[in-house]
């Protein structure tokens, strides 16, 4: 058993990765920081350490060229980062580097495996997207927009994949804050509670086992249900006083 995690070094991906291991399964483990990644994994036996920076579209083709021929049967898509701030003033070179990664890292590499588990008829994709995918976000606005492309995308191809029978399952993971390194490098600080990085891999994992369309942590359940029957208006309001830029 062979599994694929981008954004491995750290948060939310390193921990998937651990559940994984455990579970026996043979790693190919992906991020930017090789000697980050080194000091991680180095001493863990069936890991792959591959340093690409999937912000780079072709990175993303050049692994899956990698690792096409592994026979890999989950692809954890995760790598991702996000900023915070009036969208006039956030950095136009930083959000276009996000959506390079939150969004066409992730289609790319979901496109090209996905392919190749439907000729198998087997194999599972987790999608780790976010609860900000559902709504508009008032000073993290790009980034709930990458989400949002990513629970779409999700949505629609799980879908077909229903319609067509298909023994491949695609999954996505909707967490609200989790502590990790996300809030330093978006420069944020959430007014709600964060879980912990652990308890969510945890979560995520156990969801796509259990062939979970959308993953929602507990302390979620109640915001995603209240997301869905409030007016835009409201979650407007709401969302704009939920996030502030830490070097304001």
């Amino acid at each position: 058993m062979k599994a694929l995690v981008t954004g491995a070094s750290s948060g939310i991906g390193l921990y998937i990765s651990n559940e994984l291991l455990n579970l026996g399964y043979d790693l190919f483990v992906v991020a930017r920081d090789k000697k980050k990644l080194e000091k991680i994994y180095a001493k863990k036996k069936n890991v792959t350490i591959i340093s690409l920076d999937l912000e780079d579209k072709d990175n993303c083709y050049k692994l899956y060229e990698m690792l096409k021929d592994k026979d890999i049967d989950i692809l954890v898509n995760n790598a991702g980062f996000g900023d915070a701030g009036k969208f006039v003033d956030t950095s136009l070179k930083k959000e276009v580097d996000m959506i390079h990664l939150n969004v066409i890292s992730y289609h790319v590499l979901m496109k090209l495996f996905l392919r190749d588990f439907v000729k198998r008829d087997r194999g599972r994709i987790l999608n780790v997207a976010s609860m900000a995918g559902f709504m508009p976000g008032p000073y993290m606005a790009s980034y709930y927009a990458t989400k949002s492309y990513i629970v779409n995308l999700t949505l629609a191809v799980w879908e077909e994949l229903k319609k067509d029978e298909s023994g491949v399952h695609l999954s996505m993971f909707c967490p609200g804050p989790v502590d990790t390194n996300f809030n330093h490098v978006a420069n944020v600080k959430f007014n709600v509670p964060s879980i912990d990085a652990e308890k969510a891999a945890k979560i995520a994992v156990e969801g796509m086992f259990k062939n979970k369309k959308i993953i929602i942590p507990s302390n979620m359940k109640l915001n995603y249900a209240l997301v869905k029957i409030s007016p835009v208006s409201l979650v407007l309001a709401v969302n704009s006083n939920m996030q502030e830029r830490v070097d304001e």
